[in-house]
């Protein structure tokens, strides 16, 4: 394989194959943003414990928000060959889409040298987890889908977004 140098866009594999860390050393630190989302389908009896906050471990919500925003805090440590990002800025948001379906999006923001999609992903993921676990007991159907990238901006590559 090719490595970065030599335009392969695998930039995680050097020129034997070898997985390697990005050196981002050289690359300028600039404002980057990336947004992701997620879905949980649920039971319409669990739903209405979310939105309630009656369930039995407290508020769901709120709990899956510190869990999302500790995942993205520690991203480099779950993915390998991530680089430890500065987070400048972090939202994570809740919306029930319908009945059953609850949406989480987050937002992250970094003055760095690389992005941070990862790291939204990452959140969003932990964030849907979080909740499964919190209501496992009174529904094991939930299904967690399209964990997706919304949006990225700054560096090279510049703006992105899902058409």
């Amino acid at each position: 394989m090719a490595d970065e140098k030599q335009g392969s866009p695998l930039t995680h594999f050097d020129a034997a194959g070898q997985a390697r860390m990005v050196d981002v050393g050289d690359k300028p630190v600039t404002r980057r943003v990336a947004t992701a989302e997620g879905r949980i389908t649920m039971a319409l009896e669990t739903a209405a414990t979310i939105r309630a906050g009656t369930g039995r471990k407290g508020d769901v919500l709120g709990v899956a928000r510190i869990a999302a925003i500790q995942a993205a805090k520690r991203t480099d440590t779950l993915i390998p060959l991530c680089h430890q990002i500065p987070i400048s800025g972090l939202e994570v948001a809740w919306e029930f889409v319908d009945a059953t379906c609850l949406r989480c999006s987050v937002t992250v923001r970094t003055v760095y040298a690389t992005g941070v999609e990862m790291e939204a992903l990452t959140a969003v993921g932990i964030g849907l987890l979080t909740i499964y676990d919190m209501c496992k007991a009174m529904d094991r159907g939930m299904v967690i889908d399209g964990i997706r990238l919304l949006h990225k901006e700054g560096g090279r590559s510049g703006t992105w977004d899902r058409a």
